[in-house]
């Protein structure tokens, strides 16, 4: 998991950083746990576009990966790390004594042939699932449930990762990578390190070709638009919009957005940093 600069042959290649992926093990996905991805355009079924800048980008196949880990007690062999196209992510595919195939979020340091398990039966190591309950005070984790049995939503990108700091009855104290402190309770599932490829971070695409492969279209400031088309538009010359804000007019950048009577504000116990 490391990145390379490219050689200067090109004004694009001057400030191109790619992934070296030299952590990759297989070329091809598991056919079986793949499914046609449908792109929209940005387009809703009228065929009117409701989200601008988006069109494009390279056919993907869609990975169907294992938020849950719910296959509690059964022994799983990693046979392959791989790339997925449709996050920052390395994947692992997992192979289990029962005979089923499942791809999960491959944390740093996992390596094929490595046995994995989930549920209480499992010790803390990495890539094992654990309930809070069961995972030691300290230990970094991923792929975290906010409800038992719905299945891993936080630290699922790239390098991400969120610390067990204490527990407080029914409650676990979440140190999350925002640098928020929550509780969440103890029978939900984390899994044990950090998610892969952490030097994702460093990449940079060098070119605007790179960005429309991912199919992003090129994206239009606010202060260069006209009065009618963004609050920010409008000026004599190059005169600034104003207060950021959105098209619609809501204020960004330090305007609190957060409903002051959110139901999971009881469990915040540290908001985030500014």
């Amino acid at each position: 998991m490391a990145v390379k600069k490219l050689r200067p042959m090109t004004p694009s290649q001057r400030h191109t950083i790619v992934d070296s992926y030299d952590d990759i093990t297989a070329s091809s996905p598991e056919k079986s746990l793949t499914v046609s991805k449908k792109r929209s355009g940005g387009r809703n079924d009228s065929g009117k576009m409701t989200m601008r800048y988006i069109g494009g980008g390279h056919k993907k196949l869609y990975r169907l990966i294992d938020f849950k880990r719910d296959k509690v007690g059964i022994e799983g062999v990693v046979k392959t790390i791989e790339y997925d196209p449709n996050r920052t992510a390395r994947i692992a595919l997992v192979f289990y004594t029962d005979g089923e195939k499942r791809y999960m979020i491959a944390p740093n340091g996992l390596k094929v042939g490595q046995k994995i398990m989930s549920g209480e039966k499992a010790v803390p190591e990495i890539g094992n699932a654990l309930f809070l309950r069961d995972i030691p005070l300290g230990t970094l984790i991923h792929n975290i449930e906010m409800r038992p049995g719905q299945g891993g939503e936080i630290a699922r990108s790239a390098g991400s990762f969120a610390q067990l700091a204490a527990r407080d009855g029914k409650y676990a104290v979440l140190k999350m990578p925002s640098g928020e402190t929550r509780m969440i309770l103890i029978t939900c599932l984390a899994t044990i390190g950090t998610v892969s490829n952490a030097d994702h971070i460093q990449e940079r695409l060098g070119k605007a070709g790179r960005s429309r492969w991912m199919g992003r279209r090129p994206r239009v400031r606010g202060v260069a638009m006209n009065p009618v088309d963004h609050p920010m538009g409008g000026g004599e010359g190059r005169a600034s919009g104003g207060h950021p804000r959105s098209r619609k007019g809501k204020l960004a950048k330090g305007y609190k957005t957060r409903h002051p009577k959110t139901t999971s504000n009881k469990y915040i116990i540290e908001r985030r940093k500014k």
